[in-house]
């Protein structure tokens, strides 16, 4: 008893109001074809897929698993037609240059594209989720006949691609890894070491699986100075089997119709990606795509997680509500979003929902931007704020998603706790999304140390002044006064607390690491709070008979009165830290 419907029309606001993505698109070469009703044609056709195809194969998905005999894994009943059905509908291609055989749209839609997937059916969205990201990575940095040869296959989706980091010993801190590469005499590296945690690392989708490999030339530097990447296709060009081997899968909390492997390469032959001993700035290319995917899942695991919690408390009867909508009569037990608690519940988990996808949106927005606005400066400043945006993007939406689907399963009472409501499922799927593509830990370093305070403070200045102009509008607009106010004094608290960490930074080192997590939770809420803004001042936009206009006002004033507050007491806590931290033995 699940399901899921692509909320189109809210996709379809934001698009057209909350970024005014068409003006944008008609002023960028690369999309002046592309207008509001190709877009929407394409979101509705991503729904169909989704809601049609991948929703009806969650559940069993999770019951089922992967199957691993000899080497070999088979995914789930459905899977590998599902996967056909994707790569016949063009959907690898979609972001894709067209001179690999793409379709040149932007990556704000394969964002809508992505959380549609991964809301309908993480387990599935695994095998396709990182494709764009190595695309992006071999584009910028193979060899040109690299680009050629493999470059059409994961576009057409002929070949799905791996991302192989991780080693036993070697997990957040990859400077650790032994994964070895030696130069042959044709130019060509054999590959050495184990891989673990790899997903998608074998399956029965694509004949081919291409990995990219971080691993040690000889005589390289110790450390993540001293790593290189390769491309380690699974079938070489003769058809035959690359000396790449499957030990077995993990058996999982969640995402259990994702094959989670490790891997054995025995002197598999692969190709370096980029320069030697640069292979994290090549990785970085994908990582990033990685990363923004990785909060889309978050935002898609909210989605799903209201969209059900709803659907069962319009339904469900318990008790006698305080208080009923006008013109309700009281009757022996009411529905169970009348009672305070779960219309908070309810209310809390469509603010951030739709307040999570104008932010991720924005941000893929903005990456389009930094790749095709005519505008150099315009260029600059988006790819300085989609940076900065990443790790806020990944770990603040992925806290949320298994937050929200917590509290969603509280809605459903005792009946959440069971498998018949698959609810329970989206809790479990969710949790890992705070774990992989770099912790959420690491994110708040990365937001606070390297993206902050390296920063001098100059994109996230950046920022703040996107926010206070928000600000500005808002005010300017009926009904939105008090929005405006309380943006404008948020921008001011978060302004003075930045420098306070800058300044506590300086006189102790580990401060900043002990402040970065509820900085970067704070940026969360700050960033909502713009969404919010915004929503309730381009929803003016709408005729009043819209029932979207109404709803955005009224989930905007919820934000406001209700989680707000949540930035106070980050703002608190980032003080609170300045306490020393004992070391346990």
């Amino acid at each position: 008893m699940w399901h899921y419907q692509a909320p189109l029309r809210d996709m379809q606001f934001i698009f057209e109001h909350w970024l005014q993505a068409p003006r944008a698109w008609g002023q960028m070469s690369a999309f002046e074809a592309l207008d509001l009703p190709l877009a929407i044609q394409v979101l509705e056709e991503a729904g169909r897929f989704s809601t049609g195809i991948l929703a009806p194969l969650n559940s069993n998905g999770d019951r089922q698993g992967c199957r691993f005999e000899e080497g070999r894994v088979s995914t789930p009943d459905g899977f590998v037609e599902a996967y056909r059905a994707f790569a016949e509908g063009g959907w690898p291609a979609l972001a894709c240059d067209e001179a690999f055989g793409g379709q040149g749209l932007p990556q704000l839609l394969d964002a809508a594209l992505q959380e549609m997937l991964y809301a309908s059916n993480h387990g599935w969205a695994m095998y396709t989720g990182i494709a764009h990201g190595a695309y992006l990575c071999l584009k910028a940095h193979a060899p040109q006949w690299i680009k050629d040869r493999y470059l059409p296959q994961i576009v057409s989706g002929e070949a799905l691609p791996t991302m192989c980091l991780t080693e036993p010993q070697a997990g957040s801190d990859i400077g650790l890894l032994r994964c070895r590469a030696e130069l042959l005499s044709d130019g060509s590296y054999r590959l050495s070491g184990n891989k673990i945690f790899i997903s998608g690392g074998e399956h029965d989708l694509t004949e081919d699986i291409l990995h990219l490999v971080l691993a040690r030339l000889p005589g390289a530097p110790a450390g993540s100075r001293g790593i290189s990447l390769f491309l380690v296709p699974k079938r070489l060009d003769d058809a035959q089997g690359n000396s790449v081997r499957c030990d077995g899968i993990e058996h999982k909390m969640g995402i259990k119709g994702s094959a989670t492997c490790s891997l054995t390469f025995d002197g598999a032959q692969g190709w370096l990606i980029g320069e030697a001993n640069r292979g994290l700035a090549a990785m970085f290319v994908m990582m990033n795509s990685a990363r923004l995917h990785v909060g889309l899942q978050g935002l898609g695991h909210a989605e799903a997680a209201w969209q059900n919690a709803h659907a069962y408390a319009l339904e469900r009867k318990q008790m006698r509500a305080p208080n009923r909508p006008a013109g309700i009569g009281a009757e022996a037990a009411d529905p169970i979003h009348y009672h305070p608690a779960m219309r908070r519940a309810l209310l809390e988990l469509r603010a951030y929902a739709e307040g999570m996808r104008s932010v991720g949106y924005w941000a893929a927005h903005l990456l389009d931007q930094a790749e095709h606005d005519p505008d150099l400066a315009t260029r600059q400043r988006a790819l300085q704020l989609a940076e900065l945006l990443t790790p806020v993007i990944k770990a603040f939406f992925t806290e949320q998603g298994f937050r929200l689907a917590s509290n969603a399963l509280q809605v459903f009472g005792g009946y959440g706790y069971v498998a018949e409501f698959a609810i329970e499922q989206t809790l479990r799927d969710s949790r890992i999304a705070m774990i992989y593509e770099g912790s959420n830990e690491i994110q708040a370093n990365d937001l606070l140390l390297r993206k902050v305070l390296g920063d001098e403070g100059r994109a996230f200045g950046q920022l703040l002044a996107v926010m206070r102009e928000e600000a500005r509008e808002a005010g300017e607009t009926a009904g939105c006064a008090s929005f405006c106010a309380e943006l404008a004094l948020l921008c001011d608290k978060i302004e003075g607390v930045q420098a306070e960490v800058r300044d506590r930074a300086a006189e102790e080192g580990e401060y900043p690491y002990r402040a970065a997590g509820d900085f970067l939770r704070l940026c969360g809420v700050a960033l909502l709070a713009f969404a919010w803004a915004r929503a309730a001042r381009v929803s003016r936009l709408l005729v009043d008979s819209d029932p979207l206009r109404a709803s955005k006002l009224e989930t905007a004033s919820f934000f406001f009165a209700y989680l707000l507050p949540e930035a106070d007491y980050r703002i608190a806590a980032i003080r609170a830290v300045r306490a020393p931290l004992a070391f346990l033995e």
